[in-house]
């Protein structure tokens, strides 16, 4: 994910055929999740290690009625104001101490049957909102990084999905997740924010780590790509090159993983997330850079 500028080794992961399967993956997700909240007979219980189901349902409800007014074509307000100021400036490093407060302090509902019935509302008004839009159409995100539309509505969807998991956990109920909706964030999230550029988003004030890593991830449900880091700056590249690791993984554990819902033993271990290669000693350094929260 480079600093400055954009990547140009790989190809867009937005066809017609991914972005249909956006739209019909948030419409499904964000139904799926609105009962789930609904359900629960203690939304004061704790989802995460911070949060209640309550706190959790607003949390993902605000992303979503705040992308209302970041997918529109035409300048908009953003419904929960208060994080406006955060966006420049959020790494993954500072997202839960700076724009995820600021946005539950700016919205506080907390009743889980109005949370549900906005949830709705605001998905129905991003898909009618991208109705005719170009998926490619990049808008500005978190940390000066960009991303297309289509982009948008996969982190939308992960977001219904990790923390819908969570709130499943919380109410000990069963919770689906579909792994070509999970391949969505991979595919059309992460390849495409690395190509257009994630601004400051990966900042932090390690060391440099000096030389190329090139980590190659394959699976069943995405586009194999291979994600470069050369000397702190990262890039996506087309796979079938040289690499130093290859990452097999199923696209739920992988996101899974990647949130810290589950640990890498575990996922190694059942072989949902599958490192091999040359030099495998080297992605403790790539998974430095290339992190999310």
């Amino acid at each position: 994910m480079p600093e400055t500028g954009t990547s140009r080794g790989a190809a867009t992961r937005v066809t017609p055929e991914t972005w249909a399967a956006a739209r019909a993956a948030l419409r499904d997700s964000g139904d799926r999740f609105a009962d789930l909240v609904t359900t629960v007979p203690d939304p004061s219980v704790l989802a995460t290690k911070h949060w209640s189901v309550a706190e959790t349902a607003a949390h993902v409800t605000g992303i979503a009625w705040n992308y209302t007014g970041m997918v529109a074509e035409e300048d908009r307000p953003l419904p929960i104001p208060q994080v406006r100021e955060h966006f420049p400036v959020t790494t993954v490093d500072t997202i839960h101490t700076g724009l995820n407060p600021a946005q539950l302090r700016g919205y506080r509902e907390r009743d889980v049957g109005r949370l549900a019935e906005r949830l709705r509302g605001s998905v129905e008004e991003i898909l009618d909102l991208t109705a005719t839009t170009d998926p490619h159409r990049v808008v500005p995100w978190l940390g000066d990084s960009r991303l297309p539309i289509a982009g948008v509505l996969a982190h939308m969807t992960n977001e219904l999905l990790i923390h819908g998991w969570d709130i499943a956990r919380a109410a000990r109920v069963p919770w689906h997740m579909p792994e070509d909706q999970a391949a969505l964030f991979f595919d059309v999230f992460l390849v495409e924010i690395i190509r257009h550029g994630y601004g400051h988003l990966l900042d932090d004030d390690h060391p440099v780590h000096r030389g190329r890593i090139a980590v190659e991830f394959r699976s069943t449900h995405t586009v194999p790509v291979t994600f470069v880091l050369d000397n702190g700056v990262a890039t996506a590249e087309e796979a079938g090159q040289a690499y130093d690791v290859r990452i097999r993984f199923r696209p739920s554990s992988m996101n899974m993983w990647l949130f810290h819902r589950i640990g890498t033993f575990r996922a190694a271990l059942t072989g949902q997330l599958v490192p091999s290669g040359p030099r495998l000693w080297l992605l403790p350094a790539f998974l430095r850079k290339v992190r999310l929260p």
